[in-house]
């Protein structure tokens, strides 16, 4: 099942379930979490049989974000207040962070109540996010606690939702419920709080089942478009499709059209 302390995490045929399991502190992020987060991500990324991952979250609300309630990570008495903060950025937070946005599988996060703060860089690390209507999204960063962005925030907001409203929603703090979410752009889609566990469930499902390395060179290749050129976008193109050209899964695929039926992809 899990050895986690902070987090369920479940492999089932290809398919990981990664629960956020701290629900009387609407899942707030202390040290041990972080760790274990880490962790599940490193365990994902190493696991030649996974091919699609759904994060979510027990009670409440996705995540409030940091502990700030949390003893478990002492501060430095040498260095000050800042600097503390930036050394668990640095040396805690931060990897954690990039450790989920580089996984190469598909990453689908279902959005129960409150995302805030590092909750929404944690909820948008997702390839494809799903929030409940009830759900919302809350930069208190700024206008509530003093300090800019943090878990990547201030990178993927931008590029999300443009930078007027991304210097809104910094500046002012104000929640932004799922539907809005889902009509800017910020996630992928909004549905009823009944409907995010089989909805999620179900995308999960569809991209296990999917073609498992092609999955993984979009992924790239959306990645790699933020700083390259038509021409560079257009030569990983043809080099990912020379690859993926080659494999079980595109053969699988030209006979299942050829043949009218839906494809069996083996994730190879």
């Amino acid at each position: 099942m899990s050895e986690f302390e902070t987090l369920r995490y479940e492999a089932s045929d290809g398919a990981i379930r990664v629960t956020l399991a701290r629900p009387a502190s609407l899942n707030a992020m202390n040290g041990r979490m972080i760790e274990d987060l880490h962790a599940a991500a490193n365990r994902i990324a190493s696991d030649a049989q996974a091919r699609a991952v759904l994060l979510r979250a027990e009670g409440r609300g996705f995540c409030s974000g940091a502990d700030l309630a949390a003893d478990d990570l002492p501060p430095d008495p040498a260095l000050s207040r800042g600097e503390n903060i930036a050394r668990r950025l640095v040396t805690r937070f931060n990897p954690m962070i990039e450790a989920w946005r580089s996984l190469p599988v598909p990453v689908v996060v279902a959005v129960n109540g409150v995302a805030a703060g590092g909750g929404v860089g944690l909820a948008l690390t997702g390839d494809i996010v799903v929030a409940a209507r009830s759900a919302s999204f809350v930069q208190v960063f700024g206008p509530r606690l003093g300090l800019a962005p943090d878990l990547g925030c201030s990178w993927v907001l931008p590029r999300r939702v443009g930078d007027a409203r991304a210097l809104g929603l910094m500046l002012l703090g104000d929640p932004l419920d799922g539907s809005a979410a889902a009509a800017m752009g910020l996630i992928w889609a909004c549905v009823d709080d009944a409907e995010l566990a089989p909805q999620t469930e179900s995308l999960l499902t569809r991209l296990a089942e999917g073609p498992t390395q092609a999955f993984r060179r979009i992924k790239t290749l959306v990645a790699a478009s933020q700083d390259t050129s038509l021409a560079a976008q257009l030569a990983l193109e043809a080099e990912a499709q020379g690859e993926l050209g080659d494999t079980g899964d595109f053969a699988e695929g030209i006979s299942a059209f050829l043949e009218k039926r839906a494809p069996r992809f083996e994730g190879r």
